[in-house]
């Protein structure tokens, strides 16, 4: 029989699709797990999602044989749909869940879920990308990971590491609000829920995990990059146009905000564009001669400075402007990337003067032209960037730092990240960390 609702502490979803292979043996390690690591109540929840093998007769077989698993079916596919229903129906404190193939090492459940039953932080995820994680998996995998992480990082201006492992947590109460504000019903759920809740100055808690890559997984890595694209798009319109309402949201749950630091002075500001300008020039260098290996020169050129476009403003927006709060940051982005348009059309129009004057040049002739317009562009670049995309930004008014979104827990991935911790609850509302 399933725990009162009064007193059941987590809820951990499993969401399975056409996964008859490997759900018993599954369930049966995270209920052991479960059953020895934690004293109060809790149960599993398998959602099923419009699974045409023998996925769901196993999962009913589960629940029936075991008094703290459930199986809910769900008539059509989605990852995303299936753990946005299973969590606002679910009456736990704590609701999190975990992938079928168990990749992720289950010692990390317990800090993952202690800073939500005290109430510290509002969601808790799983991040393999810090240094004191321990991962397998192949150099493919890793690259494209590691390669989505930092484009949404930068395009996106959000802190959270790890946006796709799928090890994850939320609080009930946060999960209520948030929860019918996410429109994905796939794998880009994670990323758009993390993404509004960051916006609405929720705290994020990032744990490290231990995790191994399951070689038979079924997931289509480049359906579902182009997905997370166009999701990308989706949110970054939503947020703009205020379809999301993230001003409700913080309202309601978001931290209070930290005083926003004092923006440098001219001087400094030169000094700081400066030395990012130089690490760009430098990174644009590497990435056009990396990329001139597969793709033609003007190609190259513009991989190379939309990376690096990306990047740049993020850094002068953080370190030269001081502009550290999540307001306009999207708008800030755009900005930049009309800044970029600009940058290109010098660049692209050295190329081709370059091409007329020598049609016969090498790599590195190219090269040498490409840094010197890159140089031209790079003070437009300051000047845009002080006298128009932050302008605004340099003497914000005292009402506008209290109104802004405070930096939270994930604002820095390395001061985010949590401990391993023990948890004694002997009642749902009470926990203690060690």
């Amino acid at each position: 029989m399933t725990p009162p609702h009064d007193f059941l502490a987590l809820d951990v979803a499993v969401p399975v699709y056409n996964e008859q292979a490997d759900l018993d043996r599954s369930i049966r390690t995270l209920h052991a797990y479960l059953a020895d690591e934690f004293d109060f109540a809790w149960r599993i929840t398998i959602a099923d999602n419009a699974s045409t093998d023998d996925t769901a007769d196993i999962a009913d077989s589960l629940a029936a044989e075991f008094a703290e698993v459930v199986a809910v079916h769900m008539a059509e596919k989605g990852r995303g749909r299936a753990l946005k229903r299973v969590w606002l129906d679910s009456p736990a404190q704590v609701l999190a869940y975990v992938d079928v193939d168990l990749s992720t090492d289950l010692s990390a459940l317990p800090p993952l879920i202690a800073p939500l039953l005290s109430g510290h932080s509002d969601l808790a995820i799983g991040t393999r990308l810090a240094s004191s994680s321990r991962v397998v998996r192949g150099a493919k995998r890793e690259f494209i990971s590691r390669s989505y992480n930092f484009l949404l990082r930068r395009a996106m201006s959000v802190e959270f590491s790890d946006a796709q492992c799928g090890f994850k947590a939320i609080r009930r109460e946060v999960a209520q609000q948030l929860l019918p504000t996410v429109e994905d019903t796939g794998w880009f759920f994670d990323t758009e829920m993390l993404i509004i809740a960051e916006r609405a100055g929720m705290r994020i808690h990032e744990v490290p995990v231990d995790w191994v890559d399951d070689p038979r997984s079924s997931v289509d890595v480049a359906k579902t990059a182009r997905e997370d694209l166009k999701g990308m798009v989706r949110v970054t319109r939503n947020l703009m146009n205020g379809t999301i309402p993230v001003g409700a949201l913080y309202d309601e749950l978001g931290r209070r905000p930290f005083a926003q630091a004092t923006a440098p002075s001219f001087f400094g500001q030169v000094v700081r564009f400066g030395a990012i300008g130089i690490m760009s020039t430098a990174a644009y260098a590497l990435l056009y001669l990396v990329f001139q290996l597969v793709v033609p020169a003007q190609a190259s050129n513009f991989l190379a400075l939309l990376v690096t476009a990306i990047a740049n403003t993020w850094a002068n927006r953080r370190f030269t402007f001081g502009v550290r709060g999540r307001d306009a940051a999207l708008k800030h982005q755009l900005q930049g990337l009309v800044v970029f348009a600009l940058a290109w059309v010098i660049t692209s129009g050295s190329l081709v003067l370059l091409e007329a004057v020598r049609p016969e040049f090498s790599a590195h002739a190219q090269l040498l032209v490409l840094m010197a317009a890159n140089l031209i562009a790079t003070v437009l670049r300051f000047v845009l960037l002080r006298v128009w995309v932050f302008r605004r930004q340099r003497h914000p008014a005292a009402s506008d730092l209290a109104a802004s979104p405070a930096p939270t827990m994930s604002e820095s991935p390395a001061s985010a990240v949590g401990t391993e911790s023990s948890i004694v609850l002997t009642a749902p509302s009470k926990v203690t960390e060690s």
